[in-house]
């Protein structure tokens, strides 16, 4: 994004073409930020709805894969940064879907402390770790991983084709750039937050993730496998994704690291 350009010039180069990842889970984000659709039987489930100004976006995309905006149930965010959750609460004007998201971030969402231009929205479920949202055929364990805010939260859950299951895995928070010594003196956070977010690392890599999924598309390279979907022999989202997974985790540890040290070098 340049500095000429508004959210909404950004936005409307972001497009993609919205497909299924496997089963009932679908990507129906920008190149932006993703945003997940899991259709539980009993309605759906948004993972990160996105930018205020990629709503027009969200909404078209739902109604391509042939589901109606009606049947949104819940909307689940990873973290109160505006990229993830900003067009929450027009949806949830527009549905009535319930809202879910760490209980730690709620003064991020309410604006206490540091925030953009943040469109705050009415939590119906402040989530703790180890909290399961269900709905339908869908459970999603939910694990608090802070670090990037003090309120990320982690999503694991099962998508299904009928035949096969396998376990979808996100990290809620992978970016150390909210970790750099700039910016946690500029918004007043501990440097704890850097102890979370080696922690939240451990704390997860052992997860079985069968489905690696990003919240942004640099973490699984999701516009690469998306458009291999329809052509790749094996599904590019399931093929190594455990590996893929761990190794993700481990450099996010290490970049970490060498940010430290670099800072310490230049004191």
């Amino acid at each position: 994004m340049t500095n000429k350009e508004t959210y909404e010039e950004y936005v409307k180069k972001q497009y993609l073409e919205p497909k299924k990842i496997f089963g009932n889970l679908y990507f129906i984000g920008i190149r932006a930020v993703c945003t997940h659709l899991i259709d539980t039987g009993a309605g759906l489930i948004i993972i990160d709805p996105g930018y205020y100004e990629s709503l027009e976006i969200i909404k078209g995309n739902i109604e391509k894969l042939g589901f109606k905006l009606s049947d949104l149930k819940y909307i689940v965010v990873t973290h109160a940064h505006y990229d993830h959750m900003d067009s929450a609460a027009e949806l949830v004007k527009l549905t009535g879907a319930k809202t879910f998201m760490g209980k730690r971030d709620i003064p991020l969402l309410n604006g206490e402390i540091y925030q953009y231009h943040i469109r705050p929205f009415k939590l119906d479920v402040p989530l703790s770790d180890g909290d399961v949202i269900s709905l339908g055929n869908t459970e999603i364990l939910c694990l608090e991983t802070p670090g990037h805010t003090d309120g990320t939260m982690s999503f694991f859950f099962n998508v299904s084709d009928g035949e096969k299951t396998y376990r979808a895995g996100m990290f809620g928070g992978a970016g150390h750039n909210t970790l750099s010594r700039e910016f946690l003196d500029e918004h007043n956070r501990s440097y704890s937050s850097r102890d979370d977010y080696f922690n939240s690392i451990k704390k997860i890599r052992g997860e079985v993730v069968e489905i690696f999924l990003g919240n942004h598309l640099g973490n699984n390279k999701t516009e690469e496998k998306l458009s291999l979907l329809e052509t790749s022999e094996v599904n590019p989202f399931i093929e190594n994704s455990q590996a893929e997974w761990e190794a993700f985790l481990d450099k996010r540890y290490s970049d970490l690291e060498a940010l430290i040290e670099k800072e310490k070098q230049n004191a």
